[in-house]
């Protein structure tokens, strides 16, 4: 009987002794390899409706984050960096609360679109880390991202007003929201700066994943005697190149335009004609949410994670600006000349692009 009971009490202290050494384990995250993928700074992002194949802001962003997760050595999943895509706006705050559940200690929400529902998360998520890009959200867990896109479209106005050859230029923009304002408004500085008398189509689409309406709108342009379109719509500007290359097919004597937006979009301008490839995009306005993407990363995993405050990136802190101008163009070196001289200009502070059409008003660069 004595012997029983002691068997017993041996049995009791060795469970106690192995569930005391669980949960030893589970608190520093199980065995010593579980540990050390703790250790590691985790980041993901929820894309709005443009998705992130859109060859425009969402890529550049998930760019970002594919960069700072090789530099780290971290592997894309719930243990790295990952993304969620959202198929409507109703997607952003569960996208959003469902990464910051999994416990990564970054989330960005990609996209001004994305401004109530990142507020709406962080405020009941107080002790998770969360990033926005083009808005600012003011709650002490949220670093809020933001461009100079006017001084980028400034550049491209330039390009555009020297390739021009009717004195007409569109311009295409996504939704009448604060960051297109800024394109617009730089865009037409640019051109107003190289000649004042050039007449400039703005048509907005209301959307930013309509390349069907994008199409439309940038046929109409060309119809009218346009040769030059900027766009700042993400992916309603696919339909911008597509109408381009078509054209160009069509009749391969007519000089037809595009200009890109965020990401260096010549790969979209490319029509083959008689065996031989040409491009009908002229350049980019680069938006380099990629490297601001990169780089807040990096803050917070360095422990400088800027809660409650905006980062502006612009020329100067090669947040912004032009990708390579066209080869086939005839006055390439001039218009790399004028984009040359402009970009020093404004980055040693001699001229501010204007950030909205009100400023634009009372913009002059004499």
């Amino acid at each position: 009987m004595k012997k029983r009971k002691f068997s017993l009490a041996l049995s009791l202290v060795l469970a106690a002794g192995t569930i005391l050494g669980a949960c030893g384990k589970s608190e520093k995250g199980g065995s010593a390899d579980e540990g050390t993928k703790e250790d590691k700074f985790t980041v993901a992002m929820v894309t709005d409706v443009g998705g992130v194949d859109d060859k425009s802001f969402n890529q550049s962003a998930w760019e970002g984050l594919q960069a700072f997760g090789k530099e780290n050595g971290l592997k894309q999943g719930k243990d790295g960096y990952h993304y969620l895509q959202s198929q409507s706006d109703a997607d952003y705050a569960t996208n959003l609360n469902t990464l910051a559940r999994q416990g990564f200690d970054l989330v960005f929400g990609i996209g001004f679109l994305m401004q109530e529902a990142v507020k709406e998360i962080a405020q009941q998520q107080k002790d998770k880390h969360f990033a926005i890009v083009d808005a600012e959200v003011k709650e002490p867990n949220v670093a809020s991202i933001l461009f100079k896109e006017q001084e980028a479209a400034f550049l491209a106005g330039v390009a555009a007003a020297k390739a021009t050859k009717t004195n007409k230029i569109g311009f295409i923009g996504g939704m009448e929201i604060p960051v297109i304002e800024r394109f617009e408004s730089g865009f037409l500085a640019g051109v107003k700066s190289v000649n004042p008398d050039i007449k400039v189509d703005v048509q907005y689409a209301g959307a930013f994943d309509k390349a069907e309406l994008g199409k439309t709108i940038a046929s109409k342009m060309y119809s009218s005697g346009v040769d030059v379109i900027f766009h700042a719509a993400g992916g309603t500007g696919n339909g911008l190149f597509t109408e381009a290359r078509d054209r160009k097919k069509k009749d391969p004597s007519k000089e037809i335009w595009a200009i890109g937006v965020d990401s260096d979009q010549s790969a979209e301008g490319v029509v083959e004609i008689d065996g031989k490839k040409h491009n009908v995009i002229i350049t980019s306005a680069l938006k380099r949410v990629d490297n601001a993407v990169k780089d807040l990363s990096t803050k917070a995993k360095e422990g400088n994670f800027p809660g409650g405050k905006a980062i502006i990136y612009g020329l100067a802190e090669d947040g912004v600006g032009l990708a390579p101008v066209n080869e086939e163009l005839s006055n390439k070196a001039d218009i790399e000349a004028a984009v040359k001289e402009w970009q020093e200009k404004i980055k040693s502070g001699e001229v501010k692009v204007p950030s909205t059409l009100k400023e634009l008003k009372s913009f002059s660069v004499k």
